[in-house]
């Protein structure tokens, strides 16, 4: 009876879901709508998990999120793809679903306070999620046509909205949900909060006070000016509501451990469950996991985690310099030791073995699993990595191939100047070579993983077993959006002491002022990129803090830094002409989706961004 049910309410919400050019065509929807809409003025809960669960294919995508910046490449493929290249066109499917994706939760949304009102709980969620999704909108394709009513009809008159007007009306809609709703203060699990209002309308200002307060001067430079600091004001404001006084007192790596989920620093995130999931449960997660990986072949017979996308996504020449002594995100954001996997008929055993032995092995019984691989950042020395392999002798003992061993363990010290590997043979001693980071990282084998959304319970899948939550806004960011906001607004004590909190937690050393950053910089900078500014440093622990969680193409872009840091670190990308059109017009945005604009009376190619 429950999953009939689950299926009817799932029949019910499906009948008002529309994207955008679903809902400009020309047919009217309104009779086909009239006895799912009628149940849901008579249950408007019913559509409360539709709305939640839309927003998942957006919140997973790399593509749009992540790619096109100085953190990741792909480096088994010829090149890094369309996005890289800012080759994407007006139809590009990923853009256009995207945008689609958007509009379908914001009427989901506009439904949810129609059929609850505006004033309800569940018109309280709605409205918070429409303001999300416009917060997407407005930083992947700046003005949008601005909806705040269910599209049940065959109207196709929807203008743009100027991107002044835009911010306006979402700081003012949170500022009310804020002061006047009956959200609760906190909550750590998906549920929305006053503290998740907060942080979503400090990213907003932070957003607005670059692209309405600030004008860009030179691209390639990466220089801007300021011409007035109220929005940046406003952002510090609502960052601080959203900490509240909070502290950074958990370490890095149990902020993200799977066993910590909920874990204080939550704000906001989208839930997932294994135990109870009405379908195939076995492809009913994401794959976030299977992402940001190296390549280590078939997980079916090496016990590995498996990279979805043969090695996509990695971390490029960049990364593996960004981490200082010390800092303990990299051992945070990276599996730095994979054990090995014993094969029973030819398939590695799966959980306790391998990749997710680091999970699931009690401690005193991990000590002695055999290792497969172990990484050390680049300012490791030979004698510290010697000095290890000497104290951990007994778990270095080489697997015989094809018998019972899948991987012959190695030691790597990973540096851009030369990836030195430390290779053991079968009477445990071990031969030392080097070479370059770039036939390294093209190779199989070739590199960590990042364990940040690692699933220990998960099955011998690439795909859909990850049922780790989502976490969309979390405490150590909004110490950096405070950090931005303090620092734009000419408030640099007040800037550097919010940064120096999330180096603290780290292990990393605190700065006395902005002009130490750059001695301490370890990663290779060229010549073209100038000098190191505050907003470097800042752009800098946002990578190391956030690394892989799909805010990099938002921070880059938001701070007129996308142009510079991809001729800089991109291995596509050497002139600003690569990001332009043949008029010169720099994509500083994804193009609007064609269909998008073909379908709308009120928007013609004029309305199309620049660059496309």
């Amino acid at each position: 009876m429950k999953i009939n049910k689950y299926i009817a309410i799932f029949g019910l919400c499906a009948l008002p879901l529309v994207g955008c050019s679903d809902f400009l065509e020309k047919d009217n929807k309104s009779q086909a709508n009239t006895d799912g809409n009628k149940y849901l003025s008579e249950h408007p809960e019913a559509l409360r998990a539709t709305v939640f669960n839309s927003l998942r294919s957006n919140l997973l995508n790399i593509d749009m999120q992540d790619l096109a910046t100085d953190l990741f490449t792909c480096p088994r493929k010829a090149d890094d793809g369309p996005f890289a290249l800012y080759t994407i066109a007006v139809d590009n499917s990923t853009v256009t679903s995207f945008y689609k994706n958007n509009c379908n939760s914001i009427n989901l949304a506009n439904g949810m306070i129609q059929f609850a009102g505006e004033n309800s709980d569940l018109g309280y969620q709605g409205r918070f999620v429409r303001d999300f999704c416009y917060y997407y909108q407005t930083q992947q394709f700046g003005s949008v046509p601005y909806v705040t009513h269910y599209v049940e009809d065959s109207s196709r008159d929807y203008p743009k909205t100027p991107l002044n007007e835009l911010y306006a009306a979402l700081v003012s809609d949170l500022t009310d949900l804020y002061n006047n709703s009956t959200l609760p203060a906190t909550d750590r699990n998906g549920e929305i909060s006053k503290q998740a209002v907060a942080a979503l309308c400090a990213k907003i200002c932070l957003a607005a006070g670059w692209d309405l307060e600030t004008s860009l001067t030179d691209a390639e430079k990466g220089t801007y000016t300021v011409n007035s600091t109220e929005y940046f004001n406003q952002a510090a404001q609502w960052a601080e509501k959203a900490i509240n006084g909070a502290r950074l007192t958990m370490p890095f790596e149990d902020k993200w451990s799977p066993f910590h989920e909920g874990n204080d620093e939550v704000i906001w995130s989208n839930q997932y469950r294994r135990d109870g999931y009405p379908g195939d449960v076995s492809t009913g997660g994401h794959s976030l996991q299977n992402n940001y990986c190296a390549f280590y072949g078939n997980i079916n017979q090496s016990g590995l985690k498996g990279d979805k996308d043969g090695g996509s996504n990695m971390y490029n020449t960049k990364v593996v310099r960004l981490f200082n002594e010390g800092d303990t995100r990299f051992d945070g954001t990276f599996m730095t030791i994979m054990y090995n996997a014993e094969k029973k008929d030819d398939i590695a055993e799966w959980g306790t073995q391998g990749y997710y032995a680091y999970y699931n092995v009690p401690a005193a019984e991990l000590a002695t699993q055999p290792i497969a691989y172990k990484f050390f950042p680049w300012y490791t020395t030979e004698e510290e990595v010697e000095a290890y392999l000497a104290q951990h002798k007994s778990q270095t003992v080489q697997f015989v191939a094809n018998t019972h061993g899948i991987n012959s363990p190695m030691a790597v010290i990973l540096d851009t100047e030369g990836v030195t590997q430390f290779k053991f043979q079968p009477d445990k001693s071990y031969t030392k070579d080097i070479v370059s980071y770039e036939l390294y990282s093209k190779g199989t084998n070739n590199g960590m993983m990042v364990k940040k959304f690692d699933d220990p319970q998960s099955i011998q899948s690439t795909s859909g077993n990850d049922y780790r939550n989502v976490v969309i806004f979390h405490l150590s960011e909004m110490y950096l959006v405070a950090a931005e906001a303090y620092m734009m607004a000419g408030k640099d004590t007040e800037s550097l002491a919010k940064l120096n909190e999330v180096r603290r937690r780290a292990g990393a050393q605190e700065l006395s002022s902005f002009d130490s950053y750059p001695a301490m910089v370890q990663y290779e900078i060229p010549y073209t990129f100038g000098d190191i500014t505050k907003l470097d440093c800042i752009l800098d622990e946002y990578a190391r803090e956030m690394y892989a969680e799909r805010t990099r193409w938002y921070d880059l872009r938001r701070t007129r830094q996308l142009v510079r840091y991809n001729i800089a670190f991109s291995r596509e990308i050497r002139s600003a002409e690569q990001m332009s059109n043949g008029r010169g017009e720099i994509k500083w945005y994804r193009p609007i989706p064609l269909a998008e604009i073909s379908n709308n009376i009120s928007m013609t190619d004029a309305d199309q961004n620049p660059g496309y």
